[in-house]
This record gives structure tokens, C-alpha cells and sequence, in this order.
């Protein structure tokens, strides 16, 4: 990660909030592969601070003001599992880019390892979490829309046929090989989108990585992160999307590397679209077709950032094996549309 010179950082939190600028401390957080995170040690408390990626361009992604107008949103809809918004900052003087700042969510974030220290998950603790991780997208699903204002964040009608144009484009805009299979799933979902539309709050990337765990209890959730793709848009393209990042044991290891859904104990894909039916008002006939959508989707995600690993626009060594991912992605894309299976 870059070096950041956070002096003139210090100086603007000690101004806002009349703390000494030299008992502050700053360090990185590990996360993924878009926006960064900094945890502050403050006297007023930890705090993390969010900002766009070095080099970004103004994009919904990177947008830090609606990033933060969501979470405000989401503690006027009394959203249980969302962090609270403290401050946002417009201009670049201070960081090189604007940044919000929120508050700190102690715990643990299962990535692609079991927890080197502290409890290790069980079997009766995957299976509890793959529940309170399908609740918890439930409710944010069934959120008011209206009185909280989430409804300004996005534009309902025509999300589908919109996310499906929209993500083909971008794949044609970042291919670098020839992959049959995308092209194909792509002019697959074109044919298929179906005819209704549901309308509900998405946070477009849920998936255990962005989930805050109790350090002694892994099952129970405290905070969901990372809500710069969330909108208003079709509530099952959620689903597909958290169904596509769900790796079963018998899925391919690359597509492993997101989650550790794939161990004992956990929900299998239709586990969770059974649980998620029957605590849920919508219709679920067509889940094929935003399970395919989400495989698609965590495809062109992958071709993206591994397109700019090789024009050496990021060097990170994790983005050299992603052209990997967008090859099994849409095989397993493939595979399922012709058996129907998810």
C-alpha cells in the first residue's frame, strides 16, 4: 500500500474536533481490492476513515459523499448492522482525494483463512452464521424506503435490464483474452431477464468478508462494511451476487479465495436460497437467472482490475491470478445454465 504522509490529516482532526494533533495514530486496515481504509486512534476513540484508491477516477465506486449519505440513510431506516457516519470531507487538500469517517466496529473479518488467534469457527458456528448472514440481508431488504430517504440513492425501475447492459459493457470495455463462455453468458442474460421487478435497498457485494464478527462468538454479526455499490434496485440480483461469491466445496479453488463458505458447517447455495424464500415475500421461479447475473458479475469485476494489473496501472501480486477467477466465473456460468443447477 502507498505511503501517505497523514500530517495535514492530523492537523484538520485536531481543528474538527479539538484534539491534539500528536496523540493521533494512523494505520492501514486490510480489505480488498477497491476504496482503502484507516483505522485512527484518536482521544476521542477509534475510528476508521475511508477514502478512493491511488490514481482513482470519479466513479459511483469511489464516491465517497454517497458512500457516507448511505450510511446516514441507513441509521435513519434503523438499519441494525450498519456503521454510523461521523464526518465527510469534500475537497483534497487534506488526503489527496476526498474521505469520510465512521465509527470503529471492534471484532473479526473471516476472509480467505481461519482466524490465526481467538475461537476457530465450528460447524455449529458456520451454520449459525450462513442464518444471521441471510437475516441480515433480509432486513436490509426489507427496509423502508420512503421515510428514510434510501429511495433518492437509486433508481429502481429498469435496475435489471440496466446492471445486465451495464456490466456486459464493461466487460467488453476490459476483456483482455478470449473467453467464449463470457460472451455467451452475457447474450444468455440478455434473452432471460425476467419480465417482474421487485424494488428494495442492495448492497451489491454481501458476502462474509465485509461482515463484522463478534471476536468471541464468529456467528454473531456487529457491522456489515463497505456499502459504496449499494442502491435501490431488484433485492434477488443482491442475492445472486452473495450466491456467486458462495463457494461450495466441490466449486473450483479459485473461486474459493473469497469466502470460506466452501467449510463444514455452512449453508450450501440452496440452503440459502431455501432459507431466504421462506422468509421472504418474493418470488424466487427465476433464481437461475440472478445466481448466472452474479457469476457474471464477480467475472467482469475480476477481468476489470486484472486489466489494469497488466497495463501496470496496479501492481498489487494478488491481481495476477484473477484472469483466472473470470475463466472459472463463467464456466461455472456455463455449466450451470445448462443443467439448470445452481
Amino acid at each position: 500500500m502507498k505511503d501517505l504522509t497523514f500530517d495535514s490529516l492530523k492537523e484538520f482532526l485536531g481543528e474538527k474536533f479539538n484534539w491534539n494533533p500528536e496523540e493521533i495514530e494512523i494505520s492501514a486496515l486490510s480489505g480488498g481490492f477497491s476504496n482503502l481504509t484507516y483505522l485512527l486512534k484518536t482521544p476521542g476513540g477509534k475510528f476508521a476513515l475511508r477514502r478512493p484508491p491511488f490514481g482513482y477516477k470519479i466513479s459511483t465506486a469511489h464516491d465517497m459523499g454517497r458512500e457516507n449519505k448511505v450510511l446516514e440513510a441507513l441509521q435513519r431506516a434503523h438499519y441494525s448492522k450498519a456503521p454510523k457516519p461521523i464526518l465527510y470531507h469534500e475537497g483534497e487538500k487534506v488526503l489527496g482525494a476526498p474521505f469520510f469517517i465512521m465509527e470503529f466496529v471492534e471484532g473479526k473479518v473471516l476472509r480467505n483463512k481461519l482466524p490465526s488467534s481467538g475461537p476457530i469457527p465450528t460447524e455449529e458456528t458456520f451454520h449459525n452464521l450462513s442464518q444471521h448472514t441471510i437475516d441480515s440481508l433480509l432486513e436490509l431488504h426489507n427496509l423502508d424506503l420512503d421515510k428514510s430517504g434510501l429511495i433518492q440513492l437509486g433508481k429502481p425501475e429498469g435496475y435489471v435490464k440496466r446492471q445486465v447492459s451495464g456490466w456486459t459493457d464493461r466487460y467488453v470495455r476490459s476483456q483482455t483474452d478470449p473467453i467464449p463462455e463470457m460472451d455467451q453468458t452475457a447474450q444468455w442474460l440478455e434473452n432471460h431477464i425476467p419480465e417482474k421487478e421487485n424494488r428494495g435497498f442492495i448492497h451489491n457485494d454481501f458476502k462474509y468478508d465485509n461482515l463484522v464478527l463478534e471476536s468471541e462468538n464468529l456467528s454473531d454479526i456487529k457491522a456489515v462494511l463497505d456499502w459504496e455499490m449499494a442502491t435501490v434496485g431488484d433485492p434477488l440480483m443482491d442475492l445472486g451476487t452473495s450466491l456467486a461469491y458462495w463457494a461450495q466445496a466441490e466449486d473450483p479453488d479459485i473461486l474459493k479465495m473469497f469466502n470460506l463458505t466452501h467449510l463444514p458447517g455452512n449453508f450450501t447455495r440452496k440452503e440459502v436460497i431455501d432459507y431466504y424464500s421462506k422468509n421472504s415475500n418474493l418470488d424466487l421461479r427465476h433464481i437461475l437467472f440472478y445466481y448466472i447475473f452474479g457469476l457474471f458479475k464477480v467475472a467482469v469485476i475480476a477481468q476489470q482490475i486484472y486489466k489494469r494489473y497488466k497495463l501496470g496501472q496496479a501492481n498489487d501480486p494478488r491481481f495476477a491470478v484473477l484472469i483466472e477467477v473470470v475463466k472459472a466465473a463463467s464456466k461455472k456460468a456455463e455449466k450451470s445454465i445448462l443443467s439448470e443447477i445452481i
